[in-house]
C-alpha cells in the first residue's frame, strides 16, 4: 500500500502548488499562478531542473479546482509507471474535532466547509480541489492535513478567551495555525539542533502569513495566532492583533459592515496598509520610502515582543528558530529581531547570519538562534502515506 507516489496539493485563491513524493524524495514540484486571470505553470524535477509544463492558455482554468483537473493527466505522465497512491491536501482549519490527518469523506467535507468563516482567505480554496478530485476520480484516496492539528497540545488555559465560558464549548477558542510548518521543524530539531530538541524553543514562521510558536520538548504549548489566522503578528495584508474596540468604532463611526471589516482586516492592512507600498517584504526592503521603513520596524518590534511573550509562557528560552520566506531569506530582519531579543540571551554571529546558518548565534550564546528551512509539503506526504498504511492494516 505504501509503495508508490503521493501528490501533495496546496491551493490558494489564485494559485495551486503541487509536489510528487516517493517516500521522502521529491520527484517533481511546481505551481500554477494567475488562476482566473492569466494562468501559468512552472515545474522542476527532483534535481531542480526546469520541466516543460503544460500550457493552460487554451480553456484556461478559472479556479484551483479546474487547474488540478487540467494538471492531473500531465502529473500522471510523470509517475514513471509508479502507482498514484493518494492526494494529500493542506487544509488550514480542522476546527475542534480534527486533531490529526483524516481520510476525506463527503461528511468530512461538510464539516470542514462549515469552518470557512474562520479562515475565509484559505478554507474554501483548500477544499475546492478536494471536491473536484472526488468527482473526477472517486476511487482515489484523499487525505486532509490540518494546520491547526499540531496546536491541540496547547494547555486549556492558553486556549480559552475571557468570554462567557459556554462559548468555548461552541468552538470559540484559540486554535493556532502554521501547524504543519511547526511540526516539520519539531521533527528535524533532534538532528539539526539536538540541544534544542527537548528544550524551550520559539519558532518564528515569518512569511506573507506570520506567526510564532512556543515548543516545549517538541510540542506546541502556545502560539500567536488564535481563533483565526488573522490574529498575532502583522502580516502581508492582515492586521494581526488588534483591540476589538477598533472594529466596533469603525462600524459605528464609519458605517463599515461585516464585509467591509473583513476586507479591511484581511486584505488592506498589515505591511501593505502600514507602508502603502507593498505586502511583499522584498519590495519593502528595497524601498527608500519612509513608510516602508516604518512598516519593517513595526514588524520587527511585534515579532520581538511576541518572542518575549512566548518565552514567558515557556518559563525561559533556550533558542529561536527562523523559518519560512522572510525567516529563511531576510538576514537583516533576523539580525534586527535577534538584537531586540538580546535581553533573552541571544548573541548573533553576523557572519553566520549572512551565510544563513543554520546556526546564527555565537558560540556560548545563552539562547541559540537557528535558520531551518521548513517543508510543509513533506509533512503532508508523510501523513498521507502513514494514514494509508494504517488504513490498510
Amino acid at each position: 500500500m505504501t509503495a508508490g507516489v503521493v501528490v501533495v496539493l496546496n491551493a490558494g485563491s489564485s494559485s495551486l502548488k503541487f509536489s510528487l513524493y516517493e517516500g521522502d524524495a521529491v520527484l517533481l514540484s511546481g505551481q500554477v499562478d494567475g488562476i482566473g486571470v492569466r494562468p501559468g505553470v512552472t515545474a522542476r524535477d527532483g534535481a531542480g531542473t526546469k520541466l516543460t509544463a503544460p500550457d493552460l492558455a487554451a480553456g484556461p482554468p478559472g479556479t484551483p479546482a479546474e487547474a488540478l483537473l487540467a494538471l492531473l493527466p500531465w502529473l500522471r505522465e510523470h509517475l514513471g509507471g509508479r502507482p498514484l497512491l493518494a492526494l494529500g491536501h493542506r487544509v488550514v482549519h480542522g476546527g475542534p474535532n480534527h486533531d490529526r490527518p483524516c481520510l476525506v469523506t463527503a461528511a468530512l467535507l461538510d464539516d470542514l466547509a462549515a469552518l470557512s468563516p474562520l479562515a475565509p482567505l484559505h478554507q474554501p480554496h483548500n477544499l475546492s480541489p478536494i471536491h473536484a478530485a472526488m468527482e473526477r476520480t472517486p476511487g482515489l484516496p484523499q487525505v486532509a492535513c490540518f494546520d491547526t492539528a499540531f496546536h491541540r497540545t496547547i494547555p486549556e488555559v492558553a486556549q480559552v478567551y475571557a468570554l462567557p465560558f459556554e462559548m468555548a464549548a461552541r468552538g470559540i477558542r484559540r486554535y493556532g495555525f502554521h501547524g504543519l510548518s511547526y511540526e516539520y521543524i519539531a521533527s528535524v530539531l533532534p538532528e539539526v539542533a539536538p540541544g534544542l530538541a527537548t528544550g524551550r524553543v520559539v519558532v518564528a514562521h515569518l512569511g506573507n502569513g506570520a506567526s510564532l510558536c512556543a515548543l516545549q520538548g517538541g510540542r506546541s504549548v502556545a502560539t500567536t495566532m488564535g481563533f483565526s489566522a488573522l490574529d498575532g503578528l502583522p502580516m502581508g495584508t492582515r492586521c494581526g492583533e488588534i483591540d476589538p474596540a477598533v472594529v466596533l468604532h469603525l462600524m459605528r463611526e464609519d458605517g463599515l459592515d461585516i464585509a467591509g471589516v473583513e476586507a479591511l482586516l484581511y486584505r488592506r492592512s498589515g505591511l501593505l496598509g502600514l507602508s502603502g507600498v507593498s505586502s511583499d517584504f522584498r519590495d519593502l526592503l528595497a524601498s527608500e520610502d519612509p513608510r516602508a521603513r516604518f512598516a519593517i520596524k513595526v514588524f520587527v518590534y511585534r515579532v520581538a515582543r511576541g518572542i518575549g511573550s512566548l518565552a514567558a509562557a515557556l518559563g525561559g528560552l533556550d533558542g529561536i528558530v527562523f523559518t519560512a520566506g522572510i525567516g529563511e531569506n531576510a538576514a537583516s530582519i533576523r539580525a534586527a529581531i535577534c538584537e531586540a531579543c538580546s535581553w533573552l540571551g541571544v548573541e548573533l554571529d553576523a557572519v553566520a547570519n549572512a551565510a544563513t546558518g543554520p546556526v546564527i548565534s555565537r558560540a556560548g550564546s545563552r539562547a541559540a538562534a537557528y535558520v531551518i528551512p521548513t517543508d510543509e509539503n513533506l509533512m503532508i506526504a508523510r501523513h498521507t502515506r502513514a494514514l494509508l498504511a494504517d488504513t490498510a492494516e
